[in-house]
């Protein structure tokens, strides 16, 4: 890696252009891979994305965007995959052959549906990706918030020091405060897990219990974070830090979170397929559901708020019924 690596971010939803528009802040020229070159070519012209964080204005004079994804992820020696993790799999094929020998590191805060595995797990086991040369941005952070630039906290997790902390040089800004850790397990399960948990507190407020039940619905959630992190990677580590922990609070409790909206619209009566087709994005949540599953089958870990939400996702399990049995367990 050099003193001044080249950057590109893979994909064109709205922690894409989050992201892009945090490096611009540092970065002379960023590369930029949308999926559509009609999409391209309005950011060229227009200076911003048309569907996704319309508002933001982008400094296009330092952006390379191109639907060609051949063309920007060559140019680049830091690739930061930002697409759905639905997507995944199917976005970076044409790049198997290049990822290896590049540092990637992944913005997507979900899991490899198809594998069933976080993303730093599917890149190195089927893409021969080195952890060494992998890394992951977490939160506490919403896109929308970047946006409108109120002050935000990141979290570059990588074994690779010197590679963390030179993401964190090109995120950090005037309203973007960002820490490294070496924990990418930890930090990326607690990515997966507060997505679950999100669409627990959505399912909450839909059927409408107010902030008492949520004030015990998170405290029970950090604890069962807190267990099934330690049962698949068992370090030392404090779960009431702000990569595992502050990630938890605000998508369990912002509006701008879409697996909450996911909860919110199956407690109000909606069907599953009705309230995903309701949503414009992707509640990453749905697929995380599955992995955990696979987890609590393999661990044997005390997990019932994930395993409510799996019910109510793919056992058409009631939603009043799973809360209020959830309601019982919880202390």
């Amino acid at each position: 890696m050099g003193k001044n690596p080249k950057i590109a971010v893979l994909g064109g939803g709205s922690w894409a252009t989050a992201i892009v528009k945090m490096l611009t802040q540092n970065e002379d020229y960023v590369g930029w891979w949308v999926r559509r070159e009609e999409v391209a070519a309005h950011i060229r012209q227009h200076h911003h994305n048309p569907h996704y964080l319309s508002d933001v204005a982008l400094e296009t004079d330092k952006i390379y965007v191109d639907h060609d994804l051949m063309s920007v992820a060559s140019q680049a020696e830091i690739l930061v995959l930002a697409v759905p993790s639905a997507f995944l799999a199917e976005a970076i094929e044409p790049l198997r052959e290049l990822l290896p020998q590049k540092w990637v590191i992944s913005a997507v805060k979900g899991i490899e549906p198809g594998s069933h595995q976080i993303i730093g797990e599917y890149l190195h086991d089927n893409i021969g990706l080195d952890y060494s040369r992998f890394g992951a941005i977490v939160g506490p952070c919403h896109a929308e918030e970047i946006a409108l630039e109120r002050l935000s906290y990141l979290t570059v997790a990588s074994e690779n020091e010197k590679l963390s902390s030179a993401v964190a040089d090109k995120l950090r800004g005037s309203y973007v405060k960002v820490r490294c850790t070496a924990d990418i397990y930890g930090t990326e399960y607690a990515a997966v897990l507060k997505n679950i948990y999100a669409i627990a507190a959505g399912l909450a407020q839909g059927l409408g219990y107010g902030d008492n039940f949520q004030a015990v619905l998170v405290s029970n959630a950090l604890r069962e974070m807190k267990r099934v992190i330690n049962a698949v990677h068992p370090i030392k580590r404090q779960i009431i830090q702000t990569e595992y922990s502050g990630d938890l609070f605000v998508t369990m409790y912002s509006p701008f979170s879409r697996n909450r909206r996911l909860g919110l619209l199956l407690g109000k009566g909606y069907s599953l397929s009705a309230a995903r087709a309701e949503m414009s994005m992707i509640a990453e949540g749905y697929y995380a559901a599955k992995l955990i599953r696979e987890v609590k089958r393999e661990k044997e870990v005390k997990m019932p708020i994930a395993l409510a939400v799996y019910k109510v996702l793919y056992e058409n399990a009631s939603p009043k019924k799973t809360l209020r049995a959830l309601a019982e367990k919880l202390k």
